[in-house]
């Protein structure tokens, strides 16, 4: 039985082959099962980064929600999760969720793993940083339980695919929500 919730959110930002990719971990872990919520830019951005429609990706998920649906189970702090993941995380999305601006599903369950003081993944993204991205980001990761977990690429573990570099990136994301992926390789120093 998967009784391990977790809460994952996907904005329109670039980077939403890594939603697939943690989806797709979430289901190989033993008791866990991803709960979705996309916005509209993620499928949006989903299609032209991926050629995958937001039904097949809804698929991947043991539950969805639609955005607008603010009286959803993860809108309350009494919904059963272990946490959230945003991936990726719009600086929209982020602006939002430091100012506590609740006006839709994935904003109110972020605001309510922080109310709840559950673990809340900020996958964000963005390039170049502006100075108020980065404050944003500075005063949300005071916050216990709030990470920021730009993906950044790794090499240490010497991928030699794409796939192999995002899998390294997502299990790294999950393991704030209890995730230890099989196959994850740490650095082991030199």
């Amino acid at each position: 039985m998967k009784d391990k919730k977790i809460i994952v959110g996907a904005t329109g930002a670039s980077g939403l082959p890594l939603l697939i990719k943690c989806l797709e971990l979430i289901k190989r872990a033993e008791g866990y099962a991803s709960v979705l919520l996309m916005s509209k830019s993620a499928k949006l951005t989903l299609e032209y980064e991926t050629g995958t429609k937001a039904e097949a990706v809804r698929e991947m998920a043991d539950e969805t929600y639609d955005i607008e649906d603010i009286s959803a189970g993860p809108a309350s702090g009494s919904y059963s999760c272990l946490g959230m993941i945003i991936v990726p995380c719009s600086m929209k999305t982020l602006a939002g969720i430091h100012s506590g601006y609740a006006d839709n599903l994935m904003l109110r369950a972020a605001d309510v793993q922080i109310k709840e003081k559950r673990p809340l993944v900020l996958a964000v993204r963005e390039m170049p940083l502006s100075p108020i991205h980065l404050r944003n980001m500075q005063e949300l990761s005071i916050i216990p339980d709030v990470h920021i977990m730009p993906p950044m690429m790794t090499f240490y573990q010497k991928p030699e695919t794409i796939d192999e570099m995002m899998f390294n990136v997502c299990a790294r994301l999950l393991v704030p929500l209890g995730i230890k992926a099989e196959g994850m390789i740490q650095w082991d120093g030199l």
